[in-house]
């Protein structure tokens, strides 16, 4: 893979609902912060908040942009998520298939919109 000046990025959020998860999806893409975003359903997470042990059934989306995309996507993100602190964990693409990277790369492009 030769990324010269482009990164590329997995951001993983969970949602309360599959029907959040995928209208909060369709609105990254849609806005070209994201090439595409995976839904898996049906997570467990086990967390505290507010002082207390909660055991809740989320779904997780699997985000997948360029890196100079993050400070608008999480505001995005911030905006229509029901979560007052939505989890929003970012993880580097160190490596990938050139031609899906170049797809990704086209798919957040800003002269797309």
């Amino acid at each position: 893979m030769d990324n010269n000046d482009n990164s590329y990025i997995v951001v993983l959020v969970t949602a309360s609902s599959p029907d959040e998860a995928a209208g909060i999806a369709k609105k990254l893409v849609a806005d070209r912060l994201a090439a595409c975003v995976n839904i898996l359903p049906s997570i467990r997470s086990i967390y505290r908040w507010q002082g207390k042990i909660c055991d809740d059934s989320e779904v997780l989306l699997v985000i997948k942009t360029q890196d100079r995309k993050l400070d608008r996507l999480m505001d995005r993100i911030k905006e229509i998520h029901s979560y007052d602190l939505p989890e929003m964990i970012v993880l580097p693409i160190i490596g990938g298939w050139e031609p899906y990277l170049a797809w990704l790369k086209k798919e957040t492009a800003d002269d797309c919109l």
